[in-house]
């Protein structure tokens, strides 16, 4: 039944929405820059070939580190997950190969170059930079210009302006939900001005001396965001209350006190049942902070304690949806990065099913007549998808023979494929990355089984963890705007699109 509403969505004739209440000039000191010019140059080329369409609302998504291997992977982990939940196996000709993520279905498409301004492979800082501000910087840095530092601080009107700021500033609605920490770089993004994206709370990792700066930390300028948020949804509690009172600040600031004081209608939730029994259509802002540090994977993860990414989406669109005015949200899939990073393919395929679920959940409840939606991944990783498989092979498993392929292929007493070495061989791999590692009380290492959950993938290179990759990433859309979506993009083109949507000149 959800596929045939979300096929009936994307179907839909898109029709010029209700118009935004800010359709005054855009004013942002990241119009100075050459990369801003671009981005705005491109899509202006694009839009002169396209019917003009009004957007009210926008909703991003990002997978971070979701790139184009990782989606190829998880769409085929998804089917055969879902095959063996069902007590069966794919097999022959239907192996899951055939399978669509929800997003996958949305009718424009494009790739996104995904450097920052100086380093060819990016972060995390810079890339949501640029979707957030409509201008590249540097690897670590968020939300200033590529020559600013943190001196830039102390002037605050010569920062570039945040995705967030500039809607909260036009009276729309606003929300950021992640499954990492709130002042993680993705989410940060939304909001924050700082030079490392390390420097998330007033503790050992923003250091006495670099707060001479005049630079707030991450979590105390969420708490102070100009007009406040109306939903925020994720993890890091520890950044925001002080140590000795279950967090790590050494300032003696509880957040969470001075949030409250400043929001005394908001709701405040730290697990998953309070935030169940949310009305989302009541009017106060709600920030859930569900876990010390980020959100469990969901594989692990207690539901009692921690909602979905889904359930969060879901109730932040209808809070949002409620207090109408127009809005704009980001939802970040944000562990999908750590995974890779641990080169632990199968929470990272898990995550990746975990964002897919959670867009299909809110193409159920928005109106893509006056609703542009866009999904993308900051930065892909280097993972990799190769040694030619059959058909219905475990995507995490070994590589069987193809039947009736030419050639002798060398295979161990189970039938799996050998390389020169004697060694069976996976599917899945990365070209770096670290060979063993601990995840709370679970121990991760290539010496397990490849289908285990706690597998870590063969690797050409050992390293402490594995790196990002830096080719260019997918972005898929749907709604008022998304003609826009099309060819090879700048990363920054994407806040463009968002601009343009809005009627934000």
């Amino acid at each position: 039944m959800r596929h045939i509403l979300l096929t009936a969505l994307l179907l839909a004739a898109p029709a010029a929405a209700q118009a935004s209440a800010a359709a005054k000039a855009l004013d942002t000191t990241a119009s100075t820059d050459p990369s801003w010019k671009k981005a705005e140059a491109e899509i202006a080329a694009r839009a002169a070939g396209v019917r003009a369409e009004r957007a009210k609302n926008v909703i991003l998504f990002v997978g971070d580190g979701m790139g184009i291997s990782t989606i190829t992977a998880a769409r085929i982990f998804e089917a055969q997950q879902r095959a063996k939940a069902a007590g069966g196996t794919y097999a022959g000709f239907e192996g899951g190969e055939e399978n669509l993520l929800s997003f996958e279905r949305l009718p424009r498409r494009a790739m996104v170059k995904t450097y920052n301004s100086n380093a060819q492979v990016p972060d995390s800082a810079g890339t949501a930079t640029a979707m957030t501000t409509g201008t590249k910087t540097r690897i670590g840095v968020l939300g200033l210009l590529p020559g600013q530092g943190a001196e830039a601080c102390r002037t605050p009107q010569k920062l570039p302006k945040t995705l967030a700021g500039i809607a909260r500033a036009r009276g729309m609605g606003v929300g950021v939900v992640t499954t990492t920490r709130i002042t993680h770089a993705t989410p940060a993004a939304m909001f924050a001005h700082v030079p490392n994206r390390d420097w998330e709370g007033a503790d050992r990792d923003y250091p006495a001396e670099d707060r001479a700066s005049g630079c707030a930390d991450i979590a105390s300028q969420l708490v102070g965001f100009r007009g406040g948020m109306d939903v925020v949804l994720g993890g890091g509690l520890s950044k925001f209350r002080p140590a000795g009172a279950g967090g790590s600040r050494d300032d003696g600031r509880d957040l969470i006190v001075e949030w409250t004081k400043a929001n005394p209608a908001g709701r405040f939730v730290e697990s998953a049942l309070p935030f169940r029994a949310l009305d989302p259509k009541r009017r106060e802002p709600v920030l859930g902070l569900f876990n010390a540090s980020h959100l469990d994977f969901a594989f692990d993860a207690d539901r009692k304690a921690e909602p979905s990414l889904a359930e969060m989406a879901a109730f932040a669109v209808r809070k949002l949806e409620a207090r109408g005015g127009g809005y704009v949200l980001m939802v970040e899939g944000g562990r999908i990065d750590h995974a890779h990073h641990m080169t632990n393919a199968y929470r990272a395929l898990d995550e990746t099913v975990e964002l897919a679920r959670a867009v299909e959940e809110v193409l159920g409840i928005v109106d893509l007549k006056e609703t542009l939606v866009l999904v993308t991944a900051d930065h892909s990783h280097v993972f990799t998808m190769a040694g030619y498989p059959p058909r219905g092979n475990d995507i995490l498993g070994f590589i069987r023979p193809i039947a009736g392929g030419e050639g002798r292929t060398a295979t161990d007493k189970d039938g799996n494929v050998l390389d020169l070495l004697g060694r069976p061989v996976t599917t899945l791999g990365y070209a770096n990355g670290p060979v063993a590692l601990r995840l709370g009380k679970r121990s991760l290492s290539s010496a397990r089984a490849p289908t285990d959950p706690d597998f870590l993938q063969p690797k050409a290179a050992i390293m402490e963890a594995e790196t990002h990759g830096g080719e260019d990433v997918g972005l898929f859309a749907a709604g008022p705007g998304s003609a826009l979506v099309d060819g090879t993009v700048e990363q920054n083109s994407i806040f463009h699109i968002m601009a343009r949507a809005l009627g934000w000149k």
